[in-house]
């Protein structure tokens, strides 16, 4: 599997022919898409889908079933624990809501995608996966985050190799000292890749 990182959360996964996008929202780029077979998306934010781009591709975008998205005719609705094919990739649905950002606030739905049983991508969640994986893609920052709960995430997961996603808003400073803080504990389990960077 070759992974390729884009700005935010957004990543590009070439297994054996087949390349999925998960999260392609506004602020990932746009060459990102081209050549895909399908798209996975996590969940409503525009962070993480951008449904004009979207409406262009004539592939299968799947996305939690109560997620609030309108406009494609080529969306399929995902429940938590569902197990499906993704041109010809096996996915396992995980989860179920958006990690909360303020108390009492509704929070939507949030599926994280398990990846040929090899790769976690959560979404904008904490949510365990349930079984190993190998490769873990851990939120750095967000408004429903702190840097203590991304590392005990990557420590209760334990990958073999962990990458920081869902970082658009970190500026140099703030990205040397959340890296540094998660190299620190996951030790060379963890890299940071820069948009365009592959693994």
């Amino acid at each position: 599997m070759r992974l390729t990182k884009y700005t935010h959360s957004c990543v590009r996964l070439e297994i054996d022919g087949v390349v999925l996008v998960i999260d392609p929202g506004t602020w990932s780029e746009a060459y990102a898409l081209p050549g895909c077979d399908a798209v996975l998306v996590t969940h409503e934010h525009t962070d993480h889908i951008d449904v004009l781009r979207l409406k262009g591709l004539s592939v299968p975008v799947y996305a939690p079933a109560d997620a609030e998205i309108s406009g494609l005719d080529n969306l399929r609705r995902v429940h938590p624990g569902t197990r499906f094919t993704a041109a010809g990739v096996e996915i396992t649905a995980t989860g179920g809501q958006h990690a909360s950002v303020v108390p009492g606030q509704r929070a939507c739905a949030n599926l994280g995608y398990i990846v040929s049983d090899l790769l976690y991508h959560p979404g904008d969640s904490l949510a365990l996966p349930g079984q190993p994986v190998q490769t873990l893609l851990v939120p750095m920052q967000a408004a429903w985050l702190k840097t203590s709960e991304a590392i005990a995430f990557v420590q209760a997961i334990s990958p073999e190799r962990a990458f920081g996603i869902h970082d658009a808003q970190i500026n140099e400073r703030g990205l040397s000292s959340i890296n540094g803080w998660l190299s620190g504990t996951a030790g060379e389990t963890y890299r940071w890749l820069a948009p365009g960077q592959q693994a």
